[in-house]
């Protein structure tokens, strides 16, 4: 089990608690319920962005050392035009203006 899976687990347990003490009391409410599953929530969501992070990371240096040590020299960088609007540009193009983006037929 991964820390991000043990930390998630620690905390559904404890709004689980926090959850049956508070109907225990009779203070269970439907904000209550709200409140603990939006904690959950959260923890969740940083737990899948951190795992995430850590994988993209690992894979990262996985395919670097795979390369060995000519990954600098293999390294491009590549830039590339911008293409005016994203929103497409206009539907009355003249394709036969030097027109030079590609055409999906």
């Amino acid at each position: 089990m991964s820390v991000h899976s043990e930390r998630l687990a620690e905390v559904v347990a404890a709004t689980v608690e926090v959850a049956a003490e508070s109907g225990s009391a009779g203070v269970f409410t439907d904000d209550v319920a709200q409140a603990l599953a939006a904690v959950v929530g959260k923890v969740a969501d940083r737990a899948v962005d951190a795992a995430e992070l850590s994988g993209f990371v690992s894979g990262w240096q996985e395919a670097i050392e795979a390369v060995g040590d000519d990954a600098s020299a293999l390294a491009q960088v590549v830039r590339m035009a911008s293409r005016g609007s994203m929103s497409g540009g206009s539907s009355n193009r003249n394709p036969s203006k030097n027109d030079s983006s590609p055409r999906v037929r």
